[in-house]
């Protein structure tokens, strides 16, 4: 039994490398928006761990891309869900009943909790007998799938198994075989053994069937077991085990016996599991709304990318709710290509279009399928990002000072496997400033040869070497003040079409003359 974990291989420690909280350039990307949105509703699972720490091996990257195109199977995804769903549920309640149970002051309530741990064991069995019969007809593809199926089905046979469940058959029969009367008077509750007294219910019901005429309102109202008085049922338990001895004496030594019966590998993979639960129902709703998703082809080696039809998780995620469409874009790299040098008009789409570029690569990472239709991906060793900033007023050093270097810990740390996103920076400098401090960062950025994105207002960057490629944010040729938000290759051509959006919205020196005379 050689499985241990469906997120990382046999070979692998996994768990150590977990990063516990965002990385810098999450807020940057809007990954953290989007780790919200996969993971609401499953604060139990603790997983954004999972999605914050990028893997940088080829292998364990096809590993989970391969178990999740299995889980991609709608019934084998519900299969595995409600598995899963149930042995963290009994995990997480035979854990809380243990810590009740080894409480001095729970002693009065130790039956009713122990009958609820044979629930819980039974509920356990149960789980495990179901999933085995359920996924014996999938062809499952995914290796990591595969050794959990092989595992589980050789733990069944296991000798530990096979006790637990006949032990937990075996107490549940001894205990439906317990059968006792009450009698409750005032404050005051006996307890003998039933004596065969006749069940005067069907007799009840009989004489009142009389009364029944038709459909009628349901005037019972709906009786919720828990919280409800515990004290008064232990209490009877306790009195009941005394009418049974041996049957309650073999219960106590059940729960001592099995007090660890859930198998720690399992209980990780239903735990593991759900990071691709997770996914793969935040897909659903951008599927949904005719946008596409793909496993991408990652290399460590070679830095040819392309992506096509790719988009904005985050910004897709608030369109759709709105109706809106969501426009999507392409980009490639090859041969020397390294730095994408987007410019063009200001809310065109180019903040946008560098975030997609970090989100697919960090997404990619983790083994998880990438927005757009086809994607071939650089597995890189670290992301920095680099997106403008407010001035902080706080700060004396002033805003180019802060740019300057935060830039310059980016590029003593970024290496030749790394990713650089810069986001329209060195508007606080003059022009020609802009473009002495520009051409610097791009030599670095050359001199590294690290894969970039560089969103500027500086045309001249574009052209800076054979590794930079212009693309520009395009607009509306009967309308240059309607952008279109693509993103397309194309030499820079210095046009930001603001006396265009001056005219659109009667801004511009001559419409502020006439209105101010009228």
């Amino acid at each position: 039994m050689a499985f241990r974990s469906i997120m990382f291989q046999e070979t692998e420690t996994g768990t150590e490398k977990q990063i516990e909280e965002a990385p810098d350039y999450f807020s940057d990307l809007n990954l953290d928006q989007i780790v919200d949105a996969i993971t609401a509703g499953m604060k139990e699972y603790n997983l954004k761990p999972f999605f914050f720490t990028p893997l940088h091996n080829e292998d364990t990257i096809r590993y989970r891309q391969e178990i999740m195109c299995d889980l991609e199977d709608e019934s084998l995804h519900k299969i595995i869900k409600t598995f899963s769903n149930c042995i963290y549920d009994v995990a997480t309640r035979t854990q809380k009943i243990c810590e009740h149970l080894s409480q001095p002051e729970s002693i009065n309530f130790n039956y009713l909790e122990k009958g609820r741990f044979l629930d819980s064991a039974s509920t356990y069995c149960e789980a495990i007998d179901n999933l085995i019969r359920d996924i014996a007809s999938f062809d499952l593809k995914s290796r990591g799938l595969s050794e959990f199926r092989e595992y589980i089905c050789e733990y069944t046979r296991s000798d530990a198994f096979t006790a637990l469940q006949s032990e937990t058959n075996k107490m549940k029969a001894d205990l439906s075989t317990v059968r006792y009367c009450m009698l409750i008077k005032g404050n005051c509750i006996k307890v003998r053994k039933y004596e065969n007294e006749v069940d005067l219910t069907p007799e009840i019901e009989r004489i009142f069937e009389k009364f029944r005429q038709g459909a009628v309102k349901d005037y019972r109202q709906k009786v919720i077991e828990e919280p409800y008085a515990e004290h008064v049922e232990a209490g009877v338990l306790n009195l009941v085990a005394k009418l049974y001895p041996n049957i309650f004496s073999n219960l106590d030594s059940y729960c001592i016996k099995y007090k660890d019966f859930i198998n720690g590998t399992i209980f990780v993979f239903s735990h593991e599991v759900q990071f691709y639960i997770a996914y793969i129902e935040y897909m659903e709703k951008f599927k949904w709304a005719g946008l596409h998703f793909c496993y991408p082809q990652i290399n460590g080696h070679s830095k040819e990318e392309r992506n096509l039809e790719g988009f904005d998780l985050a910004l897709a995620g608030k369109l759709i709710v709105q109706n809106q469409p969501v426009v999507c874009n392409d980009f490639y790299l090859k041969g020397e290509e390294r730095i994408i040098v987007v410019s063009g008009p200001n809310q065109g789409g180019k903040t946008t279009f560098a975030r997609v570029f970090g989100q697919l690569h960090h997404l990619a990472s983790l083994g998880c399928p990438v927005a757009g239709k086809e994607a071939k991906l650089f597995l890189f060793d670290r992301i920095f990002t680099h997106f403008e900033r407010e001035e902080n007023i706080k700060n004396l050093s002033g805003k180019l000072q802060d740019d300057l270097i935060r830039m310059n810990e980016i590029l003593n740390h970024a290496t030749t496997g790394s990713i650089i996103i810069i986001n329209e920076i060195l508007s606080s400098t003059t022009l020609k400033d802009a473009i002495a401090i520009g051409k610097k960062i791009m030599e670095e950025i050359v001199r590294l040869d690290s894969l970039c994105v560089f969103v500027t207002f500086l045309d001249e960057l574009s052209t800076y070497s054979k590794k930079n490629v212009s693309m520009v944010s395009t607009v509306v040729p009967e309308d240059p003040a309607r952008r279109t938000y693509k993103i397309i290759r194309s030499p820079a051509n210095g046009l930001a079409y603001a006396i265009h959006i001056a005219e659109k919205y009667r801004l511009t020196y001559d419409c502020l003359k006439e209105r101010i005379k009228t």
